[in-house]
């Protein structure tokens, strides 16, 4: 699973302590979804993140498909 949320603060021109101010989610958990080490997200997070960026569920998410292997 990718998180574009490194892309989508660079095209709003926004930081991640910009978006960890503005929402009192915690700097680390914003940092781990931008850096895409995050293993677990509260769902309450997600939908925070969305309403503040004005993005659905699957611009900040996506299915990297994987190769098949033989």
């Amino acid at each position: 699973m990718k998180c574009n949320l490194s892309r989508i603060l660079g095209e709003k021109r926004l930081k991640v302590s910009d978006v960890a101010r503005d929402t009192n989610i915690n700097r680390g958990t914003i940092t781990r979804l931008y850096n895409e080490t995050a293993t677990r997200v509260e769902l309450e997070v997600i939908e925070t993140l969305c309403l503040y960026l004005n993005v659905e569920i699957g611009e900040l998410f996506e299915i990297e498909s994987q190769p098949e292997q033989s």
